[in-house]
């Protein structure tokens, strides 16, 4: 293949994971009363990058869209956007999708000839959820002055709707794959 048109292809598709996730933003969120953090359906957009595009062209694809929110445009639940959101208390999550992206393309790589519904789904959690998880919690904690463990009991609301996620992550992915 055409090194010019493979570089096109893999820009068109970073680009169209980006405005996905933008366009999941459209979803409301869902607030909880006890965090700063809603439920919103854009980390399904982040599963579905790294699950699909791979771990460097998913990372970037939530690398774009974090630009964006960054430049002001409001693309985030509520039509939130600017460069303060990455100093507030869910900015550790933000933070985090390039490099959930990134560990789900890099698992679905490394052990693409025994993915199933259930690697997948395991590796979306790892991801989408661990690595994601681990920083905001972290963050959260820090710029909130809540314990760690209050914050991680209070993300555990989080866990069921994200669960969901991760299967219909796996899912979807798994289909574009044996398309292609």
């Amino acid at each position: 293949m055409n090194p010019a048109v493979s570089q096109t292809r893999d820009l068109a598709r970073i680009a169209l994971f980006a405005a996905i996730i933008a366009a999941l933003g459209l979803i409301p969120a869902i607030p909880l009363p006890f965090l700063p953090v809603p439920i919103t359906a854009q980390t399904l957009g982040v599963m579905l990058a790294g699950a699909i595009l791979g771990s460097r062209r998913g990372g970037a694809a939530v690398l774009i869209f974090l630009l964006l929110v960054a430049i002001g445009l409001p693309l985030l639940p509520g039509g939130r956007g600017g460069f303060g959101v990455f100093f507030g208390p869910t900015a550790g999550f933000l933070l985090s999708w390039p490099l959930g992206a990134f560990v789900i393309g890099l698992l679905m790589e490394r052990f693409r000839e025994r993915v199933n519904l259930f690697t997948a789904t395991l590796f979306n959690l790892a991801g989408g959820v661990a690595v994601i998880y681990a920083g905001g919690i972290a963050w959260l904690a820090f710029v909130a002055g809540v314990p760690f463990m209050g914050a991680l009991t209070g993300s555990a609301a989080f866990i069921p709707g994200d669960l969901i996620k991760a299967v219909v992550a796996a899912s979807v992915a798994l289909t574009v794959h044996r398309a292609y």
